[in-house]
């Protein structure tokens, strides 16, 4: 996958001088002698509530350990988290609030794909990074700015991942879509149109559905009438489920459908009914489940556990991989931490591995995507089972 860098002119300059000026006053917003402060915007209380309250506990739990330790070099770092409802508003409003009143360090594990990009003008100008934000969006990398830094791959490439492993693993010729009629149901579309293109293959039906629609029915049949043997989803969570259910009950049994780290929740693979049994979902890590841990991950599972009382997901997941890459940066950034010290290291980090057997995440003063690989999923016994990966297209 290729990374734009276009040139920023005046903005970009401006935002680099800023940080090299708090680098050089020695006083760098969101650091004290004693403290390191980060800021997350996300939803606690709203539709993606599973998603922010457990990111925002899995990143909390690892700053908790490294406190424990004496934190970075003698700073502990302080995590405030506001809740933005899943609303762009109310994200504008909170984002401002870290910037401007609490004067955070770094942003991350902002969630949601129009919340991070109504931000980013004014983080940006305010010289805050932002790291591992919560979507897979490909504006979250692209085009290329200093201060943004992703981990894992984006929806487009999870999306045609899965699409050119089953037309040549399972031979799969009949290709169509479905997607949410919005920038990120387009972006799947996008990807679909492009690995079809690459596959010199045609996408012969495409439909569309609003994100609060429930019934599918008209939908499948059109696709169904189209012929069509493999589907991808623009779909996030309910509308994985519905459409894929709706075509088992009409009894269109011989499709396969594929979607991507947006419909990567349990919630999806433990559908009641088993109705999402054999739905494939390309995604940027892996699931862990407790049965199957190893020691390292069992006993993270079970610290979790005990702080929070209940289970962690992949939300917590992401909290725990994106507070480790913070902190392995802040801890090669050095005691004189600056802003220009802390995108240096990390752009340094090269072949990082988290500790649920995720991609190799690795940066450079180019590429601040950290991987472009995904792990094709299906759904079986209500869990997500491995197929393959790391992949790539």
């Amino acid at each position: 996958m290729r990374i734009r860098t276009l040139a920023y002119g005046g903005a970009l300059a401006a935002s680099l001088a800023l940080i090299a000026g708090a680098g050089q006053a020695q006083s760098v917003r969101g650091v004290t002698k004693n403290e390191i402060v980060v800021g997350m915007h996300t939803d606690l209380s709203g539709p993606a509530a599973s998603y922010g309250v457990s990111s925002s506990n899995g990143l909390r739990l690892r700053f908790d350990e490294i406190n424990a330790q004496g934190g970075v070099h003698g700073r502990k770092l302080k995590l405030i988290v506001e809740d933005h409802q899943y609303q762009v508003p109310r994200a504008v409003q909170a984002a401002n609030k870290l910037i401007n009143r609490d004067k955070i360090f770094l942003m991350a594990g902002a969630l949601g794909t129009p919340m991070n990009n109504a931000v980013f003008a004014d983080q940006f100008k305010a010289g805050v990074p932002n790291l591992s934000p919560l979507t897979a969006a490909r504006s979250m990398a692209e085009p290329f700015h200093p201060l943004k830094f992703t981990s894992y791959s984006s929806y487009y490439d999870q999306t045609r991942i899965g699409i050119k492993y089953l037309v040549e693993k399972k031979g799969k010729k009949k290709l169509c879509t479905l997607y949410q009629d919005t920038d990120f149901g387009k972006e799947i579309l996008d990807a679909v149109n492009d690995q079809a293109k690459a596959l010199n293959m045609p996408v012969l039906e495409t439909a569309t559905n609003k994100p609060t629609d429930t019934d599918f029915s008209a939908q499948i049949t059109k696709l169904r009438s189209a012929g069509c043997d493999l589907i991808g989803l623009g779909s996030i969570v309910r509308d994985a489920i519905l459409p894929y259910a709706t075509a088992r009950k009409m009894g269109w049994m011989d499709v396969d459908f594929v979607a991507q780290s947006a419909s990567f929740d349990q919630i999806v693979a433990s559908a009641p009914g088993g109705v999402t049994e054999g739905l494939y979902v390309g995604a940027g890590t892996m699931m862990p489940y407790r049965d199957t841990a190893s020691a390292v991950v069992g006993q993270w599972w079970d610290s979790y556990k005990a702080k929070y009382g209940n289970d962690p997901n992949i939300g917590s997941v992401y909290g725990q991989v994106m507070g480790d890459l913070m902190i392995t940066a802040l801890e090669r950034a050095g005691k004189d931490l600056t802003t220009e010290k802390f995108l240096a290291a990390l752009e340094a980090i090269d072949g990082y591995r988290d500790i649920f057997g995720g991609p190799v995440i690795s940066y450079s003063k180019t590429k601040h995507q950290g991987s472009t690989a995904a792990y094709l999923f299906q759904i079986k016994s209500a869990r997500f089972q491995l197929v393959d990966g790391p992949l790539v297209y």
